[in-house]
């Protein structure tokens, strides 16, 4: 998920950046022996307003979790979650993933919504040998500063995500002249609208920015905000605010009418759309932190998409939300990371050495689309984005005019900076975005 913030000295020697001795079992990679099960730890949110996303995600982890044990497990082993709050802090969260590692012996870590939590336990991963998926945060830092040899992210990172519906709205509605952005005042919404603002100014100079509004993070009254936008006017407003914030500025602006005045931008709207109902109007551009949406209009496998959203909506009764289909991507490349180390080492058991190894130009696919891991560890991870629309089939809005971009276009070049990279950007990109596809 978005970024929340970075660790302190103190926290980071907590994780164990530092020099230190580990363990004689973590310093030395014994002849793996196929174990009774494979234990999987998982850090999220389970409390707080951040948990709109995090409970979800331990809901997906558990659905896919039994599913995989009733179908014999991973190479004939069933799979054992541990779950981590991340809402505690970074100090709680290093403490209890250094606890699953060594005390627990976890086989993988699965980490995490905050890009803090990804900052914090990246290198504790590493330190402790232990493959680490970043399944859900948004920084793009992590594979950009360093290199890891056990850590992987199995989706996109926050570049993609923000280019994207940038360049949707520079296709759909090339004519606008002014901008304001509302983001959450923590990193995410400072990185986000860097990025943003960045790729702007490459792709579209002159865009003037009215105002640039950053509510403290928590926020739970956008009134004085509202009534400045509807003083500004701006063609366009950007939030890429997140959860029961973003929740709540969507209703409040709707109660105020501000969505008749400008057109929104909201790249992480897909997960509030269920709650927030008709309060969101049609014709608003929304994002979906990858292609992730019940209604995909060409999913690579639709049946594979069609079973995993009833599979969801039975057991929890609602539509899953971008971190459940990020939990799924977490686990099939797991899987097919099990199936690839296994291969390679004749058939025998792989140690975290070996596991660890697989990944790097591994495809794996998720619910939507198939996917790969690039070399620096890297997913690369369509992106689907829309324009908001109501109909008689859903109680809320759905998208339309639908745009999937493919991870090559919006994902920077392995090696690069993503600010220096957009730097680079040109207007003739915009002629290579792909045409819209209209809902079924």
């Amino acid at each position: 998920m978005p970024s929340s913030f970075q660790p302190t000295r103190r926290q980071a020697l907590a994780a164990g950046f530092g020099s230190v001795l580990l363990p004689s079992a973590l310093s030395a990679q014994a002849p793996a022996q196929r174990p009774s099960e494979i234990k999987i730890g998982v850090t999220t949110f389970l409390s707080g307003a951040p948990s709109v996303f995090g409970v979800p995600g331990r809901n997906a982890a558990e659905m896919l979790a039994e599913e995989i044990n009733q179908s014999g497990g991973i190479n004939g082993v069933p799979v054992r979650l541990f779950f981590v709050d991340e809402a505690p802090g970074i100090d709680h969260l290093v403490g209890e993933f250094r606890r699953l590692v060594q005390n627990e012996r976890v086989d993988v870590m699965l980490a995490s919504i905050s890009s803090g939590s990804c900052l914090a336990c990246t290198p504790l991963g590493e330190e402790l040998r232990k493959v680490t998926l970043l399944w859900d945060c948004g920084t793009q830092r992590i594979f950009e500063e360093r290199n890891y040899r056990y850590a992987f992210r199995t989706q996109a990172n926050a570049t993609p995500e923000i280019l994207a519906p940038l360049l949707y709205l520079l296709k759909t509605k090339p004519d606008f002249r002014t901008i304001a952005v509302l983001n959450q005042d923590y990193a995410w919404g400072r990185d986000s609208w860097e990025i943003w603002k960045t790729a702007m100014d490459a792709l579209k100079p002159g865009v003037r920015v009215v105002a640039e509004l950053f509510p403290r993070f928590g926020a739970t009254d956008f009134s004085a905000e509202v009534t400045r936008l509807l003083a500004l006017r701006p063609d366009v407003i950007l939030s890429t605010s997140w959860g029961g914030e973003l929740d709540t500025f969507i209703r409040q602006a709707a109660e105020r009418r501000l969505f008749e005045r400008s057109t929104f931008v909201l790249p992480l709207a897909e997960s509030s759309l269920e709650r927030v109902g008709r309060s969101l109007p049609a014709g608003h551009i929304v994002g979906s932190r990858g292609d992730h949406w019940h209604q995909h209009p060409r999913p690579a496998n639709p049946q594979a998409l069609q079973r995993f959203v009833e599979n969801y909506r039975r057991r929890y009764n609602a539509y899953p939300i971008y971190p459940t289909y990020h939990m799924a991507q977490a686990f099939s490349a797991l899987r097919a990371a099990y199936a690839k180390a296994i291969a390679a080492n004749g058939g025998n058991w792989p140690s975290d050495a070996q596991l660890a190894a697989a990944f790097p130009g591994l495809e794996f696919e998720s619910p939507t689309s198939r996917m790969r891991i690039r070399e620096d560890g890297q997913g690369l991870e369509p992106q689907l984005i829309g324009t908001t629309v109501h109909n008689d089939r859903f109680p809320f809005a759905v998208m339309d005019n639908m745009v999937v971009f493919p991870p090559e276009m919006v994902t920077t070049p392995a090696g690069q900076n993503s600010v220096n990279w957009l730097k680079t950007l040109t207007a003739e990109m915009v002629n290579r975005v792909p045409d819209p596809i209209r809902a079924g």
